[in-house]
């Protein structure tokens, strides 16, 4: 047994940043009481309250089908391919528990056939007072939207990364390069040697201790081997994955090293 509604298009007008609601009548014109249940194609954009219920003979119920807000319009030519699939049956003196997610499923399970269906397309409509530049509707001889699903009964805000966290992690990539770019101009100004041959004498040390540190760990590797008298892989390998000291790097506390020197030779 199919229900009346009332309207039979649903249209959600602008602007979308805030919640929109419509209203939507369910009446149940027969002799019998009818079960319905709402779905829609987007069931995380809208919530349908109540989504499920019994309506009894002659009566009605309304139901308040609420558009989440967005974050921005969609443009105005666009076309809303969103729908809502309305399904009711009569609910027999056999069915009749009084629990209508049981009346569902009995009858999913036994008389499928005799559900009934009824499609309502959905409308982006312009802001009051603007001129309707499409009316939103997905026409027909248009591609089939995805599966119908049970829409939430409330709504449900979605959760956003806080912005600070984001500034923090892009900041922190760029906290090495803009220390060192800070300390050669000051080093610049007090020496009067150009910030070029700073950053050229600096490029020549963190080479320098680049070469060191290989020289280092190669000796270190040459003399594990000669304390144990083998010369196994697997030494070698824990030696070249051993987890670098927590603490100031060795390039910092070299390149502190070299500005002091630098400094300390320029002025005394």
């Amino acid at each position: 047994m199919s229900v009346e509604l009332d309207p039979v298009e649903l249209g959600f007008r602008r602007p979308f940043n805030n919640e929109v609601s419509q209203s939507l009548r369910l009446k149940n014109p027969h002799d019998e009481p009818v079960a319905f249940k709402v779905k829609t194609t987007a069931p995380k954009q809208y919530c349908v309250r109540p989504n499920s219920g019994r309506i009894e003979p002659g009566g009605s119920v309304e139901v308040q089908v609420l558009l989440q807000a967005m974050k921005e319009d969609p443009p105005l030519d666009a076309r809303c391919r969103d729908k809502f699939l309305v399904q009711s049956v009569g609910i027999s003196r056999e069915l009749d528990t009084g629990n209508v997610q049981q009346i569902w499923t009995s009858i999913e399970q036994s008389a499928k056939s005799s559900i009934q269906e009824k499609k309502i397309r959905v409308a982006f409509l312009p802001a009051n007072g603007s001129a309707a530049a499409t009316n939103g509707l997905l026409h027909s001889g248009e591609e089939d939207p995805p599966a119908y699903s049970s829409p939430s009964p409330a709504p449900v805000t979605p959760q956003r990364t806080p912005a600070r966290q984001l500034d923090e992690k892009s900041g922190a990539r760029s906290d090495d390069s803009t220390l060192l770019a800070s300390t050669t101009s000051a080093i610049s100004n007090v020496t009067g040697i150009s910030q070029a041959d700073l950053e050229r004498q600096l490029k020549e040390a963190k080479q320098t201790i680049s070469r060191l540190q290989t020289q280092a760990a190669e000796s270190t590797g040459l003399r594990q081997r000669k304390a144990d008298g083998t010369s196994s892989s697997s030494t070698t390998t824990s030696l070249q994955q051993a987890p670098a000291a927590s603490g100031v790097p060795v390039q910092i506390v070299a390149l502190l090293c070299l500005l002091s020197f630098i400094i300390a030779y320029l002025l005394f």
